[in-house]
C-alpha cells in the first residue's frame, strides 16, 4: 500500500486518539489494540502502521506542550507537513481554536539533524500570522494561594526560585498536574507551583510522567483526576 497517508488516514488516526485520551482521562477502560485492528480493517495498513502513527501523534503533542497517551511515547519521524495537519485535526477534534507550533517545531529539528553549513540570512521583518485562540477562564486565587504556599521554592525540584519579579515576587511559574485542556480542574489540588525549568520539562520533557509521580507522593494536597 501506498506509504503516503491520505488526510481520510490521519484524520482516522487522531479522532481514535483523541477518543483513547479521553477514555484515559476519564478512567474508562479501553484497549489499543482493538482500535488499531478496527483501523486496519477499514484502511488496509497494518496495526503495527496506525500504533506508530499514535506514536507521531503523541509527538505532535509534546511539541505543543500537551500530555500524551501513556504506553505511546512519542515518536519523532514525521514530516512537518504531516505534523501541522495532525496539529490542526487535533484541535478540530476537540473543538478549540489553537495557535499552530507543530510545522514550525518539526522544521527546526529537521534542520537539527542537518550538517550546520551556513548562517542563515532569517527575517529581517518577519510576517504577522493572524490566529484566534481560546483561553480558560481561571481563579487569580487558585493561583495566588499556590503561589503563597510554595513561599519561593520551586514544589518540584525544591530549590529557591530562581530570580525576583519586577513585583518584587520569588518568580515561580504555576501548573496544572492534569492540564485545562485535558479536562483538569483550576483548583489547588490540581496545581503546584514550579521554577520554569521544572514547568517547561513538565510540559516537554520526556520524563514528565516520572515528574508528575513524584508531584502526586511529595505534595499532600494534589489529589489525582
Amino acid at each position: 500500500m501506498n506509504n503516503d497517508w491520505t488526510d481520510e488516514e490521519l484524520r482516522a488516526a487522531v479522532d481514535v486518539y483523541v477518543e483513547m485520551l479521553q477514555k484515559h482521562h476519564s478512567n474508562k477502560p479501553f484497549t489499543k489494540k482493538h482500535y488499531y485492528e478496527e483501523l486496519h480493517r477499514k484502511y488496509g495498513r497494518t496495526e503495527k502502521s496506525f500504533e506508530y502513527r499514535m506514536q507521531n501523534i503523541s509527538y505532535v503533542l509534546s511539541l505543543m506542550g500537551r500530555n500524551w497517551l501513556p504506553g505511546l511515547k512519542p515518536a519523532k519521524n514525521i514530516g512537518a507537513k504531516n505534523a501541522a495537519k495532525i496539529e490542526k485535526m487535533l484541535a478540530e477534534a476537540e473543538g478549540v481554536s489553537f495557535i499552530p507550533v507543530a510545522n514550525f517545531e518539526t522544521a527546526v529539528r529537521e534542520e537539527l539533524d542537518k550538517p550546520l553549513l551556513h548562517e542563515p540570512i532569517g527575517n529581517v521583518t518577519p510576517k504577522i500570522i493572524q490566529t484566534k485562540i481560546s483561553a480558560y477562564q481561571r481563579d487569580a486565587k487558585v493561583k495566588a494561594w499556590v503561589l503563597k504556599v510554595a513561599n519561593g521554592i520551586c514544589e518540584g525540584c525544591g530549590n529557591v526560585a530562581p530570580f525576583y519579579g519586577t513585583d518584587g515576587i520569588p518568580y515561580l511559574e504555576v501548573h496544572h498536574i492534569r492540564q485545562l485542556a485535558d479536562g483538569g480542574s483550576d483548583t489547588i489540588t490540581n496545581a503546584v507551583a514550579l521554577c520554569p525549568n521544572c514547568h517547561r520539562e513538565m510540559h516537554y520533557g520526556i520524563d514528565r510522567d516520572r515528574l508528575i509521580s513524584k508531584l502526586y507522593s511529595k505534595v499532600p494536597r494534589l489529589i489525582r483526576e
